[in-house]
């Protein structure tokens, strides 16, 4: 039988150190095209089982993409799941070369299913919506900082700051409602989910940028990316609640104003919401409760093709 190949790499700013498995080999890259360029060579004549990596702040993102390109099977993974992983099998310490060795018998070990990766669109839709969160977090420290100040000069500063970031605000938010328009897909999803009450512009743009799986997944995975499956906490006779975890947190605060739009205003998720309560369940199990309800209603409806008058009609 051939013996299967598994790769770590461990990406920093300057270079990228590789791992291949079971050969127990090791070599240094340089974080650049040409580095980039070469390894793909090197890895695509290894014809790897499955490539891993950690997402690292950005750094990855043109080895990702050039690994993507070539038609390599690769998977991001978080630095806190390969950091536990090291623990339990006894690797306490750390440098660019334990990481990557570490990267590469996680995916022997474990064998994390590939992942198809963002393209170069999608990268910049999120790359502006991520922007746009800054601007926004920008604006709301002003504010508090101009609520709190009474010297002029100071205050004359600060509002000169926020007319230029609310400025920005516009700007970012038309570059964003530009990239959609120029994708047939995006312009679609975005029909569908702004059709839905209690879904928005800003919450749609948060859904095609975070959520581009949607429609292709089981229900239960898509919420589970979404950061709203419950997970059991039991021990023995011991019973815990059961809590949401992990998921990709700028999406669950979108979902969460738009649940919290959608009871006062979607008659599918009120009567939800409305059952809940009246169930003896507490308003803030209720509301995350709706926010997976919407997220399901989003999987089926882009997985059929299907508009929100035409799903009400099903509704029971």
């Amino acid at each position: 039988m051939k013996t299967q190949v598994f790769v770590g790499l461990d990406v920093s700013k300057q270079h990228l150190d590789v791992a291949v498995r079971p050969h127990q080999r090791h070599f240094v890259t340089a974080n650049n095209d040409c580095g980039i360029k070469q390894l793909v060579t090197h890895l695509a004549a290894l014809k790897p089982q499955l490539i891993v990596l950690e997402a690292s702040g950005g750094y990855e993102l043109l080895v990702t993409a050039a690994l993507a390109e070539a038609q390599l099977p690769v998977t991001l993974i978080n630095p806190q799941v390969v950091r536990k992983f090291a623990g339990a099998t006894g690797k306490l310490a750390k440098t660019d070369k334990i990481d990557a060795q570490v990267l590469a018998h996680f995916a022997e070990a474990l064998k994390p299913e590939a992942r198809t990766l963002p393209d170069q669109a999608q990268q910049l839709l999120k790359a502006v919506l991520q922007r746009r969160q800054q601007v926004v977090k920008m604006i709301g420290q002003e504010e508090n900082r101009l609520e709190k100040t009474f010297i002029p000069i100071v205050r004359q500063d600060i509002e000169v700051h926020l007319t230029w970031l609310r400025q920005r605000l516009k700007e970012l938010n038309r570059d964003l409602d530009e990239q959609i328009r120029q994708s047939p897909l995006w312009q679609g999803r975005d029909r569908l989910f702004q059709g839905i009450p209690g879904i928005g512009p800003v919450v749609s743009r948060a859904i095609i940028a975070q959520l581009p799986e949607v429609g292709t997944l089981p229900g239960k995975k898509a919420v589970a990316l979404a950061g709203l499956a419950p997970y059991n906490r039991d021990s023995g006779r011991f019973r815990g609640k059961r809590m949401i975890r992990g998921g990709r947190s700028y999406l669950r605060r979108m979902l969460y104003m738009a649940a919290v739009s959608a009871v006062r205003c979607n008659p599918v998720i009120r009567a939800f919401y409305q059952r809940l309560l009246a169930a003896g369940k507490p308003k803030k199990l209720a509301l995350t409760a709706c926010m997976r309800k919407l997220v399901l209603i989003l999987n089926a409806m882009v997985k059929n093709n299907q508009p929100w008058n035409q799903f009400l009609t099903q509704v029971p």
